[in-house]
Parts: C-alpha cells; structure tokens; sequence
C-alpha cells in the first residue's frame, strides 16, 4: 500500500479512505479492468462476423490487455484465491460472465425461444456459462505462460499464439455447440471443420 501510495503521489492513510486493504484495492482495480474489457469485448463482438471471428477476437482483446499491462494484470490475479469473493475469483467471474454472454444469445436465439440467456433455465445459458468458465481458464493458462515465454526463441508472437488459442477452443465445445444448434449443409460443413 506504501507503494502505490508513492506512485500516486498521495499518502498511505488517503489509500486507506478509499480502500480497506489491499484486496479491497484489488478488487476495483479488478473491476475497471473488466469494464475496459467489456468495453472492447462488445466492440469486436459487434463487428465479428461468425462466432469463431468473435471468439478469435475475445482471445486477442485478452492477450493484447495482458501485454500491454502486465503489473496491473498481475497485481489483480497474484495472491489469489478463485472463490468468487476475493479479487481474482470475482474478476474471473466478471470476466466469464462477459465470455458466456454472446454465446449464450446465440445458442438461445438458435432455438427461436423468447426467454432471455440470462434468465434461469433458459436452453443453451448453462452451456454456455460452463463453456465460458472452462475457456477464461484456458485463455488465462495459456496467455500466461505465453507472456512468461514470449521473450524466448520459438515461442510464438501474439498473433500465432491468439490463432492458436482460439482454433484449439473452437475444435473442442463452443465449435460443437454452435455446429449442433445451426443446420449445416454439405458445402459449408468443409469451411466450417477447417
């Protein structure tokens, strides 16, 4: 807290007002992270044309957040525990919840129901929400290691590393998700497997 008092040219005590300790820091350090992901999370989802160039695009919004920031990255994720209470669980849950929504809308909106994705028991909403979870982890894991690595000869640069990422999320569940809820004729189910 001496720390980022000095850097803020303000005192100890002033931090104080404001935060309790320092996961009280954290956490809306946390949040106004997740709102400037969400912020250009809804940006690139706007214009994504498919649902695999909006997950591609979700995957480069997190990776470029994590390189361009990476003490604030770091201190919103370091010392914690994944329950949702404490900072790192509440922004993994944010950032899920961000995850989950356009494919929940799209998985709900496929089967031509009126019921909202977020409303309780609405088709496709649970399935996308368990997706999302698994997938923030996966994208933490690997955009983590990467950006440990990303100095080093062979590793890839951030494109590679994103089109990867994004190919071996989209061969797995949200590729059999979304294949499953939109008919597939013969010509498209070629460019779709590719």
């Amino acid at each position: 807290m001496e720390e980022i008092a000095a850097d803020a040219g303000t005192s100890k005590s002033i931090v104080y007002r404001y935060f309790t300790d320092k996961t009280g820091l954290q956490i809306a350090v946390a949040e106004a992270v997740v709102l400037q992901i969400q912020g250009a999370l809804e940006g690139v989802l706007r214009i994504a044309p498919t649902p695999r160039e909006g997950l591609r695009a979700m995957v480069a919004v997190y990776l470029e957040m994590i390189e361009s920031s990476p003490n604030v990255y770091a201190f919103v994720t370091r010392d914690g525990s994944v329950e949702s209470g404490g900072p790192l669980g509440h922004f993994l849950d944010s950032v899920t919840a961000l995850v989950a929504a356009p494919f929940a809308r799209g998985l709900t909106s496929s089967e031509g129901r009126a019921r909202r994705p977020s409303e309780p028991g609405a088709p496709g909403a649970a399935l996308a929400e368990s997706w999302a979870a698994g997938a923030v982890g996966f994208v933490r894991g690997a955009g983590e290691w990467w950006l440990a690595h990303r100095d080093e000869p062979g590793t890839p640069d951030r494109e590679e590393i994103t089109a990867q990422i994004a190919a071996w999320l989209w061969a797995g569940p949200v590729g059999l998700l979304a294949r499953e809820h939109r008919p597939v004729s013969m010509s498209t189910a070629h460019t779709e497997e590719a």
